[in-house]
Order: C-alpha cells, then structure tokens, then sequence
C-alpha cells in the first residue's frame, strides 16, 4: 500500500518541480553553448534586471487566472501610458520624482478600477474589455507622445532600476551581499523547518526527511550561488529587493489569508464560492485593481531601466507575462497555480531570450522557441493531471 501511494504522490511531485528542473538545464545548456557567457556574474545580474518587469506583471496576471481563468491583454499598453506620464510629469513639468510615481501607481488603480468594473460589475467578458484596454491605452500613449521619445529622466529615477545596495569589504566578494546571502540561507531553511512541525501537528501528511532536506538543500545552494554571482559583481540591485518583497507578500497573500483562498475557491467554481458567502464580484473587481497596479509599477521599473519614454514600449509584455503563468503551472480555466510558479516560468522565459541573444539568434527563431515552450508546458499539465485522475 506504501508503495502504491508513493507512486501516486509520483506525478504531483513531478508537476511541482518539472519547470525548476527545466529552468536548471537551460542554464546548463546555455552555459555550454555560449562558452561559459551565461553564467557570468554580470549576465546574470543582468538577467535579473532585464526581466525584473515581467516578473512583475507575471505575479498580478496570477491572480487573474486563479481567479477567474481571466487574462488582461491591456497590461504591455498600460506599461507604455506610465511611461508616457511619467516622462510628462518628470521630465517636461519638472515634478518630483517621487511624487510622480505615487501619482503613476495611483493612474494604475484608476486603470485598474475602470477595467474591473466593466469585468466585475457588467460581466463583460476580461478578453473584450482588456483587449479594449490594450487599443484605449496604447492610443492614449500615442498621442500623449505624438510619436516622440522624452528623456532624459533625472538620476534619482534611473537609480529605481540601476542601484545596488553600498558595497562592503575589501576583496572581490561584497561583504553585504554575502551576509544577506546567509540570512537569506538561514530563513528559509527556518521557515521551511517551522511549516513541518506545523504539518506534524495537525496530523497532516509530511514528507520523508530526505525528501524534506534534500529540498532544503537545493534551496540553499541555489541561493548561495546566486549570493556570490551577485557579490563578485555590483552586489545586491534595488529592483532584486524590489521583487523579492513581492514575491513574499504575494505568496503570503494566496496561501496563508482568507481572499487569497477565496480567489482560488471563484476559479474552481464560482457558483459553489457564492453559496459559501465569497463576494466573487468585489473579489475580481479587487483583482483587476491589483493588475493594474502592478502594470504601473511595471511601467516605473522599465521607464527607469530604458531611461526613456517611448510610444514602442511594452509591446508583447502581455504575452510574455500571460506565457510566465502557464508555464508556470496555473491551470488555463483558473483555480490553480501559485506565485512561485509564475516566477519560475518568469525566469524560464528569461533565460531562453537571454541566452539565444548572446548567442546571436534571430528575434524569429527566439519568439518561434517560446511558442513551442509554452505549448509544451500546458500539454504537459494537461496529460500529467489525466495521469492523476486515472491513479
């Protein structure tokens, strides 16, 4: 009978962790074929930064799909209106930088609110109002812009995507980056160790031991790795920090409060959510608010990385950002998925757009490699769940 449930547990364990064994071997492949490029310090700082704004738009989209199964189309031409305001405010009125983005990030609300109502409240369908968005949005862009680019952008903005915590130390390693490598090694293993006594005490399944340290393991040597790419280089970027806290407050959000259940409750069945005492129409409304946001927050980080507002930005940032959801493990009619797999599949679609450029393939062959992926991706989820329900 033991032998029978470990097989079960078998393809779950698989689905969990096939796109993090992928992501491994795609940093190995490129390694080899761009003679030891990719894993350099500086590249893979620069990965990091190159795809800090999908990640970004990738943990919103989330929530999207969980929720409701829901795509907002509009969020690449958001990108390029922030950028658009942003060059305005900033750059010709001479505003405060700070006082800028609060505004950007409160346009994203407003964006946010007039998508979710039509969505929510009028029960338009999100692929007719978002890609309505996409076209009002991207217009909006155009003709703030009049086909011009605005720059330059004050240093204090550019610093949102190009600063790096002070350096420490005398030698190659940056003594700051390290000890936060350390602390970062410490907590995880904690909590990882605090949520298993949790499991243990309310009866729950546990993993075996070695099952249960040789994740941890991994985790640590992942990111002490990562620690010292980033201490043999400029160290720790803002926008790393940035990410991270996202990734954690959101993460928190979905598995550990009562909305962040309930949004996984509407997109297994909305009708069942509603008998439950879930308002699903201020829930979805809520969540189209939050993608807005962070659409701006988007829009902020690349406007500052670009250190230019141009009416071309944020062109396919949608796809990019919908393809990291999927790949990532969340279920196409919504229910399913989490923060980390949006991450991962963030970071899969990363490596494969850094790791051909370096190599000096066509935008062509790169764009045809991710199709294919994010195909293989969604085949792979839908066979490996037919594999469970026939267990």
């Amino acid at each position: 009978m033991r032998i029978n449930a470990e097989k079960k547990k078998l393809p779950v364990n698989l689905r969990q962790y096939s796109m993090v064994i992928a992501l491994i071997v795609m940093m190995v492949l490129f390694q080899a074929l761009t003679g030891g490029i990719f894993l350099k310090p500086q590249n893979i700082t620069n990965l990091i930064l190159q795809n800090s704004y999908v990640i970004i738009l990738s943990i919103g989209m989330l929530l999207c799909i969980v929720s409701s199964g829901s795509i907002d189309l509009s969020v690449g031409s958001v990108v390029a209106f922030i950028g658009a305001l942003l060059g305005v405010l900033i750059v010709q009125k001479g505003m405060n930088v700070w006082l800028a983005i609060l505004i950007a990030l409160g346009a994203g609300v407003l964006v946010g609110a007039w998508q979710g109502f039509w969505i929510a409240y009028m029960r338009i369908p999100a692929f007719i109002v978002t890609l309505a968005g996409m076209l009002i949005f991207r217009g909006i862009t155009l003709y703030v812009l009049q086909g011009m680019t605005i720059s330059p952008f004050p240093k204090e903005f550019l610093s949102i995507s190009s600063g790096f915590l002070v350096k420490t130390g005398t030698g190659k390693l940056d003594m700051t980056t390290m000890t936060l490598g350390v602390i970062a090694i410490v907590i995880c293993v904690a909590v990882s160790v605090i949520g298993l006594q949790k499991k243990k005490k309310n009866g729950y399944q546990c993993p075996s031991m070695a099952a249960f340290w040789g994740k941890n393991i991994v985790a640590a040597v992942a990111i002490g790795l990562l620690t010292v790419w980033l201490a043999l280089y400029n160290g720790v970027p803002v926008l790393l920090l940035i990410m991270l806290a996202l990734i954690i407050l959101y993460s928190f959000f979905m598995k550990k409060t009562v909305p962040g259940r309930q949004l996984y409750a509407m997109g297994g069945n909305e009708k069942a959510a509603v008998l439950s005492g879930v308002n699903t129409k201020k829930a979805l409304f809520l969540t189209f608010v939050n993608m807005g946001v962070l659409a701006a927050l988007a829009g902020i980080v690349f406007t500052s990385r670009l250190q230019a507002a141009t009416p071309s930005a944020g062109q396919n940032f949608e796809m990019d950002a919908i393809a990291s959801c999927y790949i990532g493990g969340a279920a196409v009619m919504g229910g399913s998925g989490s923060i980390a797999g949006a991450v991962v599949g963030a970071l899969v679609m990363g490596v494969i757009n850094n790791g051909l450029s370096i190599m000096g393939v066509g935008s062509d062959i790169t764009q045809t490699i991710k199709g294919l992926v994010l195909l293989a991706a969604v085949v792979f989820d839908i066979l490996s769940k037919k594999h469970t329900v026939k267990a």
